[in-house]
């Protein structure tokens, strides 16, 4: 994550880094650390990587196939947790792709350029992500206090949609413009905001970066849940029966989801400021690699909290299994008539 690293037992020195193609007439940039992982190291951080970008890549994938097969999941409700899902999988696609190819050849492959496209897009995915996780907490927080009444209005989750984006490349992009840059992080399969440059505009960058994206949505997400608990609480001692039910199940969502944010995140901000705030060559590689690979997991964590969870979800990948099952048995023996009143049965399960 950082450019300036210290000592560690699965770390080598590195003599005379080469020039990657593309980057001729950049003097300042490096393409590899002044200290990497040994062997070992690279191909543990290469199989994390590979996992997470082929895990991340098909659990979103799935997620996207439901809401396409099954009409009755693309609710308003929903295109909060969908606008997830195609965050989390440009991530695997755009982004992780190319730090595992950099794992697998032991150095960042893409050039100067090609490190300010990859810390970019990373970035705004990611806030893509957290930011639309926070508006689900507060989605779901605001219809349980308020009592509102579901409608069909497409409106408001497409502006909260497109809210999360706008917000999210007006916080990535200034680095492009020279409000701090993106750099080599760890060590040197992958790129991210320079957290070890010294300047008052890179500080100043680094402390609003934490501030409105990270530091915001974890206080939304942990105020919203601990009233929406406490008002499933209140409710449970007017209805002992099934609201304690419900109360055991809303607690459960809330202790993951709000575990697997911090776990996935919180380490990797507290690690960056550290970078920035701290004596140089506090960090080495391998304290600057896990952090960086823990929140790259949120990926793949995402689809199964928020996705997975969801019981009119769960019913349509049921029923997807079941009619993709089916389809394989008999289509070629029963007919069209009875796959068309499979697929009946299976919409009036889903709904």
């Amino acid at each position: 994550m950082f450019s300036e690293l210290s000592g560690f037992n699965l770390t080598s020195n590195l003599s005379e880094p080469s020039s990657a193609p593309g980057q001729e007439g950049d003097e300042e940039w490096r393409d590899e650390p002044l200290e990497r992982l040994s062997r070992g190291g690279h191909v543990v951080v290469s199989v994390c990587l590979g996992s997470i970008m082929v895990f991340g890549f098909l659990n979103n994938l799935l997620v996207l196939v439901l809401f396409c097969r099954f009409k009755s999941l693309r609710t308003p409700v929903n295109m909060m947790l969908l606008n997830i899902s195609v965050s989390d999988m440009l991530v695997c696609a755009c982004g992780t792709t190319l730090s595992f190819a950099s794992s697998l050849q032991r150095r960042w492959l893409y050039g100067r350029r090609g490190c300010m496209w990859y810390g970019f897009v990373n970035s705004c995915f990611g806030i893509v992500s957290l930011i639309s996780l926070s508006i689900l907490s507060y989605d779901r927080y605001s219809t349980l206090m308020v009592y509102n009444k579901r409608s069909a209005d497409y409106r408001k989750p497409l502006l909260a949609v497109g809210g999360s984006w706008l917000y999210s490349v007006i916080w990535t992009v200034p680095p492009l413009l020279g409000w701090s840059s993106y750099g080599l992080e760890g060590a040197g399969m992958s790129c991210s905001v320079s957290w070890t440059e010294e300047s008052p505009r890179s500080h100043s960058y680094i402390i609003c970066l934490f501030v409105f994206c990270l530091g915001l949505p974890v206080l939304i997400m942990v105020y919203c849940y601990s009233r929406l608990l406490y008002a499933v609480k209140q409710v449970g001692r007017i209805r002992r029966t099934a609201a304690r039910r419900r109360e055991f199940h809303i607690l459960f969502m809330v202790i993951t989801t709000v575990v697997c944010y911090l776990i996935c995140w919180m380490p990797y901000g507290i690690v960056a400021m550290m970078a920035t705030f701290g004596q140089p060559g506090l960090i080495s590689p391998v304290a600057s690699v896990i952090p960086s690979i823990l929140a790259k997991t949120s990926t793949v964590i995402n689809p199964v909290i928020y996705i997975l969870m969801n019981k009119q979800v769960s019913a349509g990948l049921s029923c997807y299994q079941v009619e993709t099952g089916l389809k394989i048995r008999f289509v070629s023996t029963v007919g069209r008539s009875t796959d068309t009143l499979m697929r009946k049965k299976i919409k009036m399960l889903i709904n």
